[in-house]
């Protein structure tokens, strides 16, 4: 592998600017040597003065790249410092506290291990835990900027037949703070003696595997690949059965509709989970620290594979399902039963006290699933509103849940459906209830973050588009209510208040999607027209097509109602075509929108999870503040395009002035 590529695979994404700019660098060398006048033509002094100017400026350039590195490298390692000693402060006055109460107490087991706890040492575990990944981070970026600039040294002299890159190495990067300084070896040292001797009484074994590093890059397991490809298979395989069965199904149309209303449900969150597992692999190869944002265990955490592997197995029992239900009476079992166990068998499946079937997912899932309905009273973090949205767009799931359970509490006879209006078109309370629980669930999370801060904008403003759901599904219900009191139905006002707030509603999502959840529309995105300066993804056609896309599904209801009234296709088919485009729709938001929080944590060089159990020193931030205001620094994104645009111009002015030298050496 060529260094390049393993740079640009090991970096820590947060910190991407902060490292040495080989390729820049390298493409200064080629194009010195293309330009470089031809030995048979001129004189060699203009060969020679050629390479001279060309060094004064690669040196000039060499130069501030070094100084970029170490002054990243000093303010990360006096805050590690700092963060050092709080925790190691932290944990000798818990130990003291410890040994003061033991003053009391004779057993020899409690003289022989300190009773700190369990909670606090969890705490302090995982804060040591998460301190000790930022070390090797740190230490990762030392050793890769140091091989950086040897590399692109020795490629220096070799290029142009000199010893001026090796010289220049001995003379700045050997004596620099970054190359020379070996306090981050004594901190990673010191943190693992002192989670080994007072966290883990003494087991190192047991100590290292707690810090242990998850490699950069790490390969899937083969194992994992070849279940997803199996279960995916047969899952394909198994739906092209439901599809033919269903056709030549000799049973009830009627039955069938309600079948694929009790199953629509699970399916619309099996198409999430898979479209998750694609969420994780285009976040990972682009360099998106979805587990940093996500606040996840870099060290056990749920892969794309992982993801994928979930929902075709859950497909596989889908499709298994449903084909038991279409050859229930060959089976001689009550078709309905087929549903009802599906759903029980994927909620079993989230609850399972055991440790076991990823365990720590499905805890931290439900964590914040709990955080997420109890929202006005906890704080509100990414995860949390972030899986709120997520619900947002498993509405449809929701209804169709509802359903289910109105279905098997109303209907005593699995053999035959039986009148399912009360499940649907009348229900008039509880549907349109469920309808705006996700809603409700964001606009309480606002308000709970205007409480937190203070701040208007956005939170209440961001509230504001949320409760524009509640009267769309107001004046739609209260449509449906009064629709047989007027024969023509454009003379029920209710359809115009409805087609009023749906609008108003489509608006102040999609403006709101592309503005404050995505960043785009910046004025100052230079090349890329519409999006904004700095962008993640390889191609600018991602970006114009989710601004597209996005677009066309916030106003697809229009589409919907205007088939639907004119006959050619049922709403509830309709909801069967819409429901999942909706879950692709927030598919691709997904991208963009941890795209834009990533750009967010790497204006403030958060690389991995700020876990406390004392407060942290105020100067922290101050350091950081300064920091962002250097040059070299990464800045926050609204403050950086300026310094950005002047750098650029700098460069172009120097490279400008290289051509001019070269121009006039040649003309002599």
């Amino acid at each position: 592998m060529k260094f390049a590529e393993h740079l640009s695979a090991h970096i820590t994404p947060e910190w991407r600017k902060q490292y040495i700019n080989y390729e820049e660098m390298k493409a200064m060398l080629y194009l010195a040597v293309e330009e470089a006048p031809s030995s048979e033509c001129v004189e060699p002094e203009h060969v020679t003065r050629h390479f001279k100017n060309f060094d004064e400026h690669f040196f000039h350039y060499c130069d501030r790249e070094l100084k970029k590195i170490n002054t990243f490298y000093s303010e990360k390692l006096a805050e590690a410092t700092r963060k050092y000693a709080t925790l190691q402060s932290e944990l000798k006055t818990s130990l003291a506290v410890v040994n003061k109460s033991k003053l009391t107490h004779t057993r020899k087991d409690d003289m022989r291990k300190p009773a700190i706890p369990a909670r606090k040492i969890q705490e302090l575990k995982l804060a040591f835990s998460e301190f000790y990944l930022s070390l090797i981070l740190l230490q990762n970026y030392q050793t890769l900027n140091n091989t950086g600039f040897r590399k692109i040294l020795k490629k220096h002299d070799k290029l142009l037949v000199v010893d001026a890159g090796a010289k220049w190495r001995t003379e700045h990067v050997e004596t620099s703070h970054f190359y020379t300084n070996k306090d981050i070896d004594k901190l990673i040292n010191d943190t693992e003696m002192l989670v080994t001797t007072e966290l883990e009484a003494g087991d190192r074994q047991r100590a290292m595997k707690r810090l242990r590093v998850p490699p950069l890059g790490e390969q899937q397991s083969p194992w994992t690949t070849f279940k997803v490809g199996l279960f995916s298979g047969s899952f394909i395989v198994l739906f092209i059965a439901v599809v033919l069965s269903a056709i030549f199904h000799e049973g009830s149309r009627e039955n069938l509709k309600i079948a694929f209303r009790l199953y629509r449900g699970p399916l619309l969150i099996i198409e999430f989970i898979f479209l998750m597992g694609v969420n994780v692999y285009g976040w990972r190869s682009s360099g998106v620290n979805h587990v940093l944002i996500f606040e996840l265990d870099p060290r056990n955490h749920l892969s794309e594979q992982d993801l994928m592997e979930l929902a075709a197995i859950f497909g596989v029992v889908w499709t298994l399902s449903l084909l038991s239900f279409l050859y229930s009476a060959s089976l001689s079992i009550p078709p309905y039963i087929n549903p009802l166990a599906l759903t029980i068998i994927m909620i079993v499946f989230v609850l399972n006290p055991f440790k076991v079937f990823r365990h720590e997912a499905r805890f931290w899932f439900l964590r914040i699933c709990g955080r997420m309905i109890a929202a006005p009273f906890f704080h509100v973090g990414f995860a949390d509103f972030w899986l709120a949205d997520q619900l947002n767009s498993l509405v449809a799931a929701l209804l169709d849940f509802h359903f289910l359970v109105c279905f098997y509490v109303t209907n005593g006879n699995w053999l035959v459906p039986g009148d399912t209006l009360q499940c649907m078109e009348h229900s008039y309370i509880s549907r349109p209830i469920v309808n705006c629980i996700p809603a409700w669930i964001r606009f309480a999370q606002c308000l709970r973050r205007y409480r937190d801060s203070k701040e208007a904008f956005p939170h209440l403003v961001n509230a504001g588009k949320y409760s524009t759901t509640f009267f769309v599904v107001l004046f739609a219900t209260l449509r449906v209510i009064h629709k047989d009191e007027y024969e023509d139905p454009y003379d029920n006002p209710y359809l115009y208040l409805w087609f009023a707030s749906s609008f108003i509603s489509s608006v102040y999502a999609y403006t709101w999607d592309i503005k404050m959840d995505w960043g785009l529309f910046d004025k100052a995105a230079g090349e890329n027209k519409f999006l904004r300066e700095e962008i993640v993804y390889s191609s600018t056609f991602f970006y114009y097509f989710a601004i597209i896309e996005d677009f066309v599904l916030r106003f697809v209801w229009a589409f919907s109602f205007a088939v639907t009234e004119m006959g050619y296709i049922s709403s509830d088919l309709m909801t069967s075509v819409l429901s999942p485009l909706e879950v692709f729709r927030r598919f691709v938001w997904n991208f963009f929108r941890l795209e834009n929080e990533h750009l967010n944590n790497c204006g403030k060089f958060r690389a991995v999870r700020d876990i406390s159990v004392a407060p942290i020193d105020s100067s922290d931030q101050a350091q950081m503040l300064r920091m962002m205001d250097e040059e070299d620094g990464v800045i926050n994104r609204r403050k950086k395009k300026a310094v950005k645009k002047k750098e650029e111009k700098r460069l172009l002015i120097q490279e400008d002035d290289v051509s001019a030298t070269f121009s006039q050496n040649f003309d002599k």
